[in-house]
């Protein structure tokens, strides 16, 4: 087993870091499973790295840290359902599922994520009928805390198939996922700007009469930009947006001139609230098809913070409201828009959408600026109605209040004790939101 000398971590933000005691690159199970076995001989905890896309601490390791980079690729192809280590990331999922004919039912719009990293934290795209990626998990293999490895299903260890498709890592570490997977597909997308107003007036319908709807909204604007992604039938022929096009929309506009525009606003506030109002000034409809995973994914490369939390559907509008009134009384300024999402219920027991159909309202700020007041703002608004934190984003709750916000809390940490009675895979983040081993 390879050792690394990349000890120290930090997040795709910048806002968390940890140092690790030692770094291993497992190849293979029984490397994962013998260097879980290693730490508990020197008294060490173990964590996998991902992707560091997570907002929290959630991967911080400061004991035993598992590079999985090199844990990666299909391992197994049986009709529908295919297995992948548990190291591979969204992006090379997506091309091996593409040359197998295959695709995700559902995905987020950030692909850097390991397969691992985007079920433990709960990691989910939209669309009112569907769930996140860990709804499309069918097993699960995991090394546990005595160096056995553990296969889970719906019929094999049900309880820890429950608690373990999202469970931050605090169960064992993930080595291979089976996914049920669908034909290939292609998606129609429409995106144009509609005034906000609109947009909630008509929400139940766009949700019900769109594959995946979603929108954006910029806080000190009337105006949000709408998405509805759609399939289209079967042997469709996709027609993408043009090269210039596609570069111009999404390398300049969204990325190059918006992370301008950032910037600016990061060197003098007081601009912040026009050139908010232009960035949404300039949204332009456009239209385009392609093969699934083109459509769900975009690029992200200007940098930020960002919290995001579930909350009852029905209780959209009374957030939103609260947001658009408070929002600009904010002493500190707020660049990035307000992502609005949609899924429907799930039995997962950490699942954000576990026995009900949520909105997701995600809050960014560019890196750099200040954001505990607008987030603090955030969190008491959406704590009102019963709002549960994205397991990987920012929130300050502890296990005392998530307790209160899911109704299979006590039986994660039940199943956690089991297979982990001595706490080798926790971490601080661990130890706040599910309390101590």
């Amino acid at each position: 087993m390879a050792e690394t000398a990349a000890l120290a971590w930090r997040n795709w933000a910048g806002t968390e870091s940890a140092t690790a005691a030692e770094v291993l690159a497992p190849r293979t199970t029984e490397q994962i499973s013998a260097a879980i076995t290693s730490a508990a001989e020197r008294g060490l905890t173990v964590r996998a790295r991902g992707s560091g896309h997570s907002f929290t601490p959630a991967a911080a390791a400061h004991g035993v840290a598992l590079d999985l980079s090199g844990w990666t690729g299909v391992t197994a192809v049986d009709g529908a359902e295919v297995t992948v280590r548990s190291g591979t990331t969204l992006a090379a999922l997506n091309t091996e599922l593409d040359r197998l004919g295959r695709a995700m039912a559902n995905l987020g719009d950030i692909d850097a994520q390991t397969i691992s990293g985007a079920i433990a934290t709960g990691t989910h795209g939209t669309g009112a009928r569907l769930g996140g990626i860990a709804t499309q998990v069918s097993a699960l293999e995991l090394a546990l805390a005595d160096g056995t490895v553990a296969r889970c299903s719906a019929t094999e260890r049900p309880d820890l198939f429950a608690a373990a498709r999202i469970g931050l890592g605090a169960l064992g570490v993930i080595s291979t996922v089976t996914l049920r997977t669908e034909p290939a597909f292609a998606l129609a997308a429409q995106e144009r700007p509609e005034p906000l107003d609109a947009v909630l007036e008509g929400l139940d319908d766009s949700c019900a009469d769109n594959d995946h709807f979603e929108f954006y909204w910029f806080p000190y604007g009337q105006k949000a930009l709408t998405k509805r992604n759609n399939r289209l039938p079967g042997g469709a022929v996709p027609q993408p947006l043009g090269r210039a096009r596609e570069f111009f929309e999404y390398e300049i506009m969204e990325n190059a001139a918006f992370g301008a525009l950032c910037k600016i606003g990061r060197l003098v506030p007081r601009l912040v609230k026009p050139l908010n109002r232009l960035s949404a000034s300039v949204l332009s409809p456009r239209a385009y098809s392609d093969v699934s995973h083109k459509v769900f994914v975009t690029s992200r490369r200007v940098r930020f913070v960002e919290s995001e939390y579930a909350i009852p559907r029905a209780a959209l509008g009374e957030v939103l409201a609260e947001l658009r009134a408070r929002v600009p009384q904010l002493v500190e300024p707020v660049m990035f828009p307000v992502e609005v999402r949609f899924a429907a219920a799930d039995d997962i027991w950490l699942s954000t959408a576990h026995e009900r159909e949520c909105a997701y309202i995600a809050i960014h700020q560019y890196r750099g600026m200040p954001y505990l007041a607008y987030f603090s703002l955030f969190e008491s608004i959406v704590s009102a109605v019963g709002g549960r934190p994205h397991w990987g984003k920012v929130h300050t709750l502890d296990a005392e209040a998530l307790r209160a916000r899911y109704p299979r809390f006590d039986d994660f940490t039940r199943v956690r004790s089991e297979v982990d009675p001595d706490g080798r895979f926790r971490n601080p983040y661990c130890d706040r939101v599910f309390g101590p081993i």
